[in-house]
């Protein structure tokens, strides 16, 4: 993320972008991440240059799921709904996180408190221990400033970052 991508921007919106800019820089192993509404939107992401890259068929792996950010929000988004779901379904409470591990790497997905989700890509040799306490101190920082004014405001600045990459 650039300095340019947060002109403008209020002092929460701000601070975000420089706590999503922290985790991914801090963390060993991960490879993007991207924080997703309540309804699925995309509202912050590591990857902003990649908000509407076009799926490349047999394009290697760049640091997240192939094609674009979007990509990463709308699989975060599912598996938050498929789990949620389960949770009402088996009555087991309020999800606080899921993990995929896969052979080549790992997703993980983690509840904030305005139920909107924070999902992070990591490599297959990350540490999932280390991941998840990160995603933690996030979502315990982010949490409460994450307002329905704030999420209009990083929802606006990405389809801004979005309408200024096509031209």
């Amino acid at each position: 993320m650039t300095a340019s991508s947060t002109f403008g921007l209020s002092s929460e919106a701000r601070n975000l972008h420089w706590l999503l800019t922290n985790l991914v820089e801090e963390v060993p192993g991960i490879e993007s991440v991207a924080v997703v509404s309540s309804d699925g939107l995309l509202l912050l992401s590591s990857d902003p240059d990649r908000n509407d890259e076009a799926r490349q068929p047999g394009a290697g792996r760049s640091g997240g799921p192939r094609g674009s950010a979007a990509d990463l929000a709308t699989v975060v988004s599912g598996i938050g709904s498929l789990t949620i779901g389960t949770a009402k379904l088996m009555d087991f409470g309020t999800v606080k996180h899921t993990m995929v591990a896969m052979d080549e790497g790992s997703l993980f997905v983690m509840s904030i408190s305005d139920g909107s989700l924070l999902g992070v890509h990591g490599s297959a040799d990350c540490d999932m221990s280390v991941v998840a306490y990160h995603m933690a101190l996030f979502v315990g920082r982010a949490g409460h400033v994450l307002t329905p004014e704030l999420r209009s405001e990083l929802r606006k600045s990405l389809e801004t970052e979005s309408a200024g990459s096509t031209r």
